[in-house]
């Protein structure tokens, strides 16, 4: 195992997933609901079954194999991750790419990382060994990174007059966004604890040959098949409420062009977790802190995109300045943990 590859997997998995938002800002006029359930028929069903089968053959088999109990918790946890990222859509169009995403995957980091090793009974192990305390040390550094990039945004929120901040984010709303951040930020945390629940089914696939990289594709399936269920019922909801179901076959809109986008983002959002999962099984014994080097990856490289598409524009040197110490302990984070792990 190479923690250092593996934090190098993170970082990929980490900018697609701050990039995925792009594609589907590419979408005109079609209603939010209807871009984001084409985007997750790609994301969420097509891409994953498409990537397990070509990369481990006996997925069904392995699949078919898994105790029922274990596929249902897996799934489970899928549900409510899903609606986690329902409302996580929704903080990006409230916050914009920068702030949604920090606020969001702040208690996202927090809830994913550390309630699955207090959960197995192995938190109090990590406090005994120089390696377990270096990776909390890590965690708690990147933390603090992701604290201090949400204390720019909201100097950033201060700064701006609305019609500045809506240059930049058409629908920003500091109220609304704050309430969604919360609540998705809390069960979005909830695939972390999926990817628990489904350890049996990547052991399983190791067993059936699968390379040690691809074990984590049956795992994603049946957490993603949960987290589908959730965001096509509330979407279909919303289609049929605001007759939206319209947009699918409306020759007043761009349809081709909107295919695409979203199957593009779709794509670039299922990337993040295929290299997730090959970055854990790079991780050793503390592959837990692969959530907190995921939530901060995807934080740089949403940053980074805020930055580029001007979400920033007109913001006094002082948030500036704290925005890029925030980005800067988050990137000191991955480097700490690194070493704790290269430490086993």
């Amino acid at each position: 195992m190479n923690s250092f590859l593996g934090i190098l997997f993170h970082a990929i998995g980490g900018f697609a997933a701050g990039s995925f938002y792009l594609p589907i800002k590419k979408i005109k006029k079609w209603s939010w609901e209807s871009g984001w359930l084409v985007n997750g028929f790609f994301a969420w069903l097509i891409i994953p079954w498409l990537v397990s089968v070509l990369t481990v053959p006996e997925t069904i088999t392995i699949l078919s194999k898994t105790e029922f109990s274990t596929l249902f918790w897996t799934y489970f946890f899928g549900v409510l991750w899903g609606i986690g990222g329902l409302t996580f859509g929704m903080t990006m169009r409230y916050l914009g790419m920068s702030l949604g995403m920090a606020l969001a995957l702040g208690l996202t980091a927090a809830f994913g990382t550390l309630i699955p090793p207090i959960y197995e009974g192995k938190f109090s192990s990590l406090l005994q060994t120089t390696s377990g305390q270096v990776v909390l040390l890590g965690i708690g550094v990147c933390l603090i990174g992701i604290v201090i990039c949400g204390r720019a945004g909201i100097f950033k929120d201060k700064e701006l007059s609305d019609e500045e901040k809506q240059k930049g984010v058409k629908e920003f709303n500091l109220k609304k966004g704050i309430i969604v951040a919360i609540f998705a930020g809390v069960l979005s945390a909830c695939f972390a604890f999926g990817i628990v629940a489904g350890s049996s089914i990547s052991e399983l696939a190791v067993q059936h040959n699968a390379p040690i990289l691809w074990q984590n594709g049956p795992v994603f399936i049946v957490i993603l098949a949960g987290g589908f269920t959730s965001n096509l019922i509330w979407c279909s909801y919303l289609n049929i409420k605001k007759k939206s179901y319209k947009d699918y076959s409306s020759k007043a809109t761009p349809l081709k062009i909107n295919y695409l986008f979203a199957a593009i983002a779709g794509t670039t959002w299922y990337c993040q977790f295929m290299f997730y999962g090959m970055g854990t099984t790079q991780m050793s014994e503390h592959d837990f802190a692969s959530w907190t080097l995921h939530m901060a990856f995807i934080i740089i490289f949403s940053t980074m995109w805020g930055l580029i598409t001007k979400e920033w524009q007109g913001v006094s040197k002082k948030v500036t300045w704290t925005l890029t110490l925030g980005l800067l302990i988050l990137i000191a984070s991955t480097v700490i943990i690194g070493i704790g792990n290269q430490l086993v």
